[in-house]
């Protein structure tokens, strides 16, 4: 069975597993959620990750980080939708948090977070922002 929102599972099966507790989370694996995890990691908000071959399928698996208990991803909300595309200039790119935050988006040079973005003068399709 296919799957409308690959991006909006990623993010749930992350903040499920982080309600729980678990140390790490696996997932089917694309390239997009392997650029998204790329930013996550970059940005200091997991661990590590990796892709696997499971059999025919590739398998990605996340690493999460706590600090003192609790889980370093506060916030995580998908915001561009298949039903619903939110892409956004350069001029109009979402501050989360007053830039304690970041909005992920996905622009022509790749996945990459919006203070990148702003500084190469580039908009985009907003993807999730992480707090």
């Amino acid at each position: 069975m296919s799957m409308s929102d690959p991006i909006a599972d990623m993010l749930t099966r992350i903040r499920n597993a982080q309600v729980t507790g678990q140390v790490e989370v696996q997932m089917p694996a694309s390239s997009i959620k392997a650029a998204i995890a790329q930013v996550l990691k970059d940005e200091g908000y997991i661990d590590d990750f990796g892709v696997r071959e499971a059999g025919v399928h590739r398998e990605l698996r996340i690493g999460l980080k706590y600090y003192a208990g609790r889980p370093v991803i506060e916030r995580l909300e998908r915001i561009s939708k298949p039903g619903l595309r939110v892409y956004r200039g350069r001029d109009d790119l979402p501050r989360v948090m007053n830039g304690l935050g970041v909005a992920i988006l996905s622009t022509s040079r790749g996945v990459m977070t919006d203070r990148k973005a702003r500084a190469t003068g580039l908009g985009g399709e907003v993807l999730c922002i992480v707090a």
